[in-house]
């Protein structure tokens, strides 16, 4: 298991407020299991991808915390975030997938909801339920036993 960081002078864009530069990001080599016949077991095409969460000086403590409150289940107790990929037989496109899985996951992770703005319903969708509501109430009247009259 091979351990290397990529080129240290470029960024990774996340978003219009985050990047990171990749002398942050590592990567690690193993053999990928799975089909594959002679190569699976001679190709270390299976990529992690190791990001440490927690000592990222690009990171704002907020943006930090929301991170590691998102992404509790893929980050282990030492802050360190580990992104696996082996989808492919190729190590370069198992890393290319990688890094893009790894940006997707930190833009929503750091993406805010939208506050819900409370609204009333309308007087025509009130209408519209209370038809609906009577409509089954006859429904469920004529399922009712008759009563004998005698």
């Amino acid at each position: 298991m091979e351990q290397t960081p990529i080129d240290a002078d470029s960024r990774l864009q996340i978003n219009e407020n985050l990047s990171i530069p990749l002398a942050e990001i590592s990567f690690r080599y193993s053999r990928a299991g799975g089909p594959g016949g002679q190569s699976v077991n001679r190709s270390a095409s299976r990529v992690e991808l190791i990001f440490d969460v927690a000592g990222s000086p690009s990171l704002s403590e907020s943006q930090r915390a929301r991170i590691l409150g998102k992404l509790a289940g893929q980050i282990d107790t030492n802050g360190v975030l580990h992104l696996v990929s082996s989808s492919e037989r190729s190590q370069l496109r198992n890393r290319q997938d990688a890094v893009e899985r790894f940006q997707l996951l930190l833009a929503n992770a750091l993406r805010r909801p939208r506050r819900r703005r409370p609204t009333r319903p309308s007087a025509a969708s009130r209408e519209r339920r209370l038809q609906q509501k009577r409509r089954r109430s006859d429904i469920k009247k004529t399922r009712r036993s008759v009563p004998d009259r005698e």
